[in-house]
């Protein structure tokens, strides 16, 4: 292994002004915590980066982690060399020679972040090119389309050459924009939209509501797989609260009006996870609506269904097609777990034909006549499970079926 060290970009776009040491300090603390299992490793934090030094520690795992910690703009596995040319040139020799095959064509694209530095970064390119040209009888240089960019970043700590950038999650550090709760399901809908809302910085609660003895035990760790999925992502414990949903299910559908089944399971849902976002202190509910994507996802619907809560109602698949989404459950590794033939609360009791425009004065009427049912969403509160979910109890390797609710 050539590389002594591990450069992590975090970027000035998502760290600006009063909130940059808030960003930074959570940024490295996500870090350290997704790294934890790599007793050897010891960092270095500087502006808008942190170096870690390997220690002998293998990279390749190590990236493998790295890559999907949000906040991470970018990071680059480097020899750092004293600030000097002699020790300049011989890291890039270094790096060269470490290279699996010998490339054609390379060029050195200096940076001279420290001024005090004695070379310009025109004179860098030039004096590590021609020291690398001279050990490599056949190696040309091209400026336009390199087969090996060797890059020499300078900094007041020292000099970090590398040939390689490996692109990160990116977004915000994980809960550096507040708390809000998902609501889950066994689909292929909400997991992604759960990995979107902690990249933009969410703590994430999962809500899942479950209807024994209609629903099965394979539903629910089917929801408990994927809420593992996600806490790997959050690189922390995920909670996940199990609501008994049964008896007011079986309610609604005792009030006889199916065409509003969904739009009315959905209110309570949202009333019951609000309660629990106040005990849980989250400002918001993250949901997996895509819009038009099914009879209860129209704009009337969102809107008479919203209108169940005063919390904000994040939804990040809004303007997205089904296509889209699958792939991304795909990339992040919900897919097949999502497409599990198991049940959840919502399917067993889909009307036939579902309004698409509900009113929701009509709604709100049928809910007044229903005297017990504020009760019973209270009742559910308190029989609500909580479970604290982490990666390394996963049964398998989630990589993506369809939300038929949020």
């Amino acid at each position: 292994m050539i590389y002594d060290k591990v450069i992590v970009r975090y970027g000035d776009l998502v760290m600006k002004g009063r909130n940059r040491n808030q960003f930074e300090k959570r940024m490295q603390q996500q870090i350290k915590r997704t790294l934890k299992s790599f007793a050897a490793l010891t960092y270095a934090k500087t502006f808008g980066r942190m170096t870690i030094s390997l220690n002998g520690e293998s990279f390749e795992p190590i990236a493998e982690r790295l890559k999907d910690v949000f906040g991470i703009i970018s990071f680059s596995p480097v020899i750092q060399a004293e600030n000097e040319l002699e020790n300049i040139q011989a890291a890039a020799l270094q790096v060269m020679k470490g290279l699996e095959k010998e490339p054609a064509t390379f060029k050195v694209n200096a940076k001279r972040a420290w001024k005090p530095f004695a070379h310009s970064s025109q004179e860098m390119n030039h004096l590590v090119g021609s020291h690398v040209l001279r050990a490599f009888a056949d190696l040309k240089v091209d400026v336009r389309k390199p087969e090996v960019e060797l890059r020499v970043d300078t900094y007041e700590e020292g000099t970090f050459v590398y040939n390689t950038v490996i692109p990160g999650a990116g977004g915000f550090p994980f809960g550096s924009n507040g708390k809000a709760m998902l609501l889950l399901s066994g689909g292929i809908d909400s997991p992604v939209a759960g990995w979107m809302a902690m990249r933009k910085g969410l703590e994430l609660e999962a809500v899942h509501f479950h209807s024994y003895p209609f629903t099965s035990d394979q539903a629910k760790e089917k929801v408990i797989d994927l809420a593992r999925r996600l806490s790997y992502y959050a690189g922390a414990p995920l909670k996940l609260h199990l609501v008994p949903f049964t008896d007011i299910q079986t309610r609604l559908v005792q009030a006889k009006q199916d065409s509003m089944m969904i739009t009315l399971m959905r209110r309570a849902m949202l009333r019951i996870t609000e309660q629990l976002a106040v005990r849980s202190g989250a400002g918001g509910i993250v949901t997996g609506e895509s819009l038009g994507q099914v009879a209860s996802q129209t704009l009337s619907s969102m809107n008479v269904i919203g209108r169940a809560t005063v919390l904000p109602l994040l939804k990040p698949l809004i303007m997205m097609d089904k296509q889209e989404i699958i792939n991304e459950a795909v990339r992040i590794g919900t897919f097949e777990t999502s497409i599990l033939p198991y049940e959840d609360c919502c399917t067993l009791f889909l009307p036939k034909s579902p309004t698409t425009n509900p009113n929701l004065n009509v709604v709100e009427r049928a809910e007044s006549y229903i005297s017990e049912l504020e009760q019973m969403l209270l009742e559910a509160v308190e029989r609500t499970e909580v479970m604290e979910l982490t990666p390394e109890a996963q049964t398998e390797e989630e990589p993506a079926g369809e939300d038929r609710w949020f």
